[in-house]
């Protein structure tokens, strides 16, 4: 059985087709998913199964459920509606365009989670999309999401992925050479999806009273602690803080999102709706994995935190229509810079697995002169800080080490010299993955699904469980990129289609 507290707490779209349209009023339209040729589970993630007392085994009726073949009892489907700015401009009503949640579930923690099916078919935000999603996007946000909650990053979870049995027409990369490719449909799991777009868009329509609605339903239900309701300016105090420190996790594991659009920003501080994203290969701040973003490279590494905030300014500017207190809003965009630029230092001495020093200069230079280094040859992040904890880097280089290396190398060892060795390489290890779902290894995986060998898809899962703990037999998991990778479709660069 399934609750519905968002369909009924908040007004939803009167009509009950899924004829593309402007909602005006509404947090919701009314959608049941498109039936599928064939549906038929490919993974199921048991402990996500447990957060929404499902059985660790799929049951016999799981395919037809989440294919989108059979509404269970209980759940009232809906599509989401919200705006957002993408690319930095406002894009107006956006939606749900190819997700249909089913309603929420509460697991044996007694805590509530919506379930989504991402490509069930089309709704009224699709506008001229078929609302179907294929099997490899499916697959890479069931992997990247899984992997991300393992490497102790603020996520969504993936309850199983599932194939359609029908093909799907993509272009992959907008060029004129569409294709049909194997359908799939991803069912995502999370306390709510609920993003900063939600809030966007009341606020441009000038509907008051929707957006009241929805600020009042989400900060009761998700930002309520020991009893207290927060008034809007600690509600978006709190979100500010969550996304900070979501910026610096993403950081930390080289992650990067490619698309942080704000309809993209999760109200609750989690990585939501992996697209084009990538972990990085070669440490590049200036690196984007999405080739719509090629241009202006607005989403890189490096630039993600400055993003975060400007989406954040985005949300005060929504949230300012119920809060005349408008500094309020601005010592909450100021906890987020103070946090990130804090935290973030914090963030990598820790990698390195140093202390801040009492002179902040003295971080300061070292971290510099670590950047300059990482960046003066094409160096592997993740191998990088695995072999500095393990006394050997040159794995990390994909050519010849720069030539600063030894020096920063013997300015490291003398400041580490302060800090015992076994605990100092614990914590390293500790915050220093060793498994990432680098995209090449996604294509790989991709493929051998494709043709129906799920062997590596499950392997590679079962890796990301550990991505700390080195798994004997698994070398070529934790392998930086082949140089057949470097330019291939996929695995350097994705589109939005990705």
């Amino acid at each position: 059985m399934f609750d519905s507290t968002f369909v009924d707490s908040l007004p939803g779209d009167p009509r009950a087709d899924i004829a593309p349209r402007q909602v005006r009023g509404a947090a919701w339209s009314r959608v049941t998913p498109t039936p599928v040729k064939a549906p038929r589970i490919l993974a199921w993630i048991p402990e996500v199964a447990q957060q929404v007392a499902l059985p660790e085994v799929a049951p016999p009726e799981a395919a037809e459920i989440f294919g989108g073949n059979r509404v269970p009892p209980g759940s009232a489907p809906y599509a989401a509606c919200y705006g957002g700015h993408q690319f930095g401009n406002w894009a107006g009503q956006l939606g749900d365009g190819r997700v249909i949640t089913l309603g929420e579930r509460r697991g044996v923690d007694g805590l509530s989670r919506e379930v989504q099916l991402k490509g069930a078919g089309p709704t009224p935000y699709s506008r001229v999309a078929d609302g179907r999603a294929v099997l490899r996007s499916s697959l890479r946000e069931l992997v990247a999401s899984e992997a991300m909650f393992h490497l102790g990053v603020p996520t969504t979870r993936a309850l199983a992925l599932v194939a359609t049995g029908d093909g799907v027409v993509r272009d992959m990369f907008y060029d004129g050479n569409a294709g049909v490719e194997p359908g799939a449909i991803c069912v995502r799991v999370a306390p709510t999806f609920i993003r900063f777009g939600t809030f966007e868009l009341p606020a441009a329509n000038g509907d008051a009273e929707l957006l009241g609605r929805i600020a009042r339903y989400t900060i009761d239900r998700y930002f309520t602690e020991g009893g207290a309701s927060p008034d809007v300016p600690e509600f978006f105090t709190s979100v500010c803080r969550r996304t900070a420190k979501l910026m610096v996790e993403w950081l930390r594991v080289g992650f990067v999102h490619g698309v942080m659009n704000t309809d993209n920003l999760s109200i609750l501080g989690l990585t939501v709706d992996y697209g084009p994203f990538g972990f990085l290969d070669a440490f590049d701040p200036g690196w984007t994995p999405n080739t719509t973003d090629a241009a202006g490279r607005r989403y890189r590494y490096g630039n993600q935190p400055q993003i975060g905030l400007w989406n954040l300014s985005r949300l005060a500017g929504a949230l300012s229509e119920l809060c005349p207190d408008h500094d309020a809003l601005a010592s909450g965009l100021e906890l987020y810079r103070r946090e990130v630029e804090s935290e973030q230092r914090r963030m990598f001495l820790t990698k390195l697995g140093l202390e801040a020093h009492e002179d902040s200069a003295v971080d300061a230079a070292l971290l510099g002169s670590l950047f300059e280094l990482l960046t003066a040859a094409e160096t592997d992040m993740t191998l990088f800080f695995r072999g500095l904890a393990e006394g050997d880097v040159s794995p990390a280089f994909y050519g010849e080490p720069p030539r600063q290396l030894s020096a920063w190398l013997g300015a490291y060892e003398a400041r580490a010299a302060t800090h015992a060795l076994p605990q100092r390489v614990d914590r390293m290890n500790a915050v220093n993955p060793l498994y990432v779902p680098r995209n090449y290894l996604l294509h790989e995986v991709i493929v051998a699904t494709e043709a129906g060998d799920l062997a590596p898809l499950h392997e590679l899962l079962e890796v990301l469980r550990r991505p700390y703990e080195r798994q004997p037999g698994r070398d070529r998991w934790a392998a930086r990129r082949p140089d057949w990778a470097r330019q291939k479709a996929g695995c350097s660069m994705l589109s939005c289609s990705s």
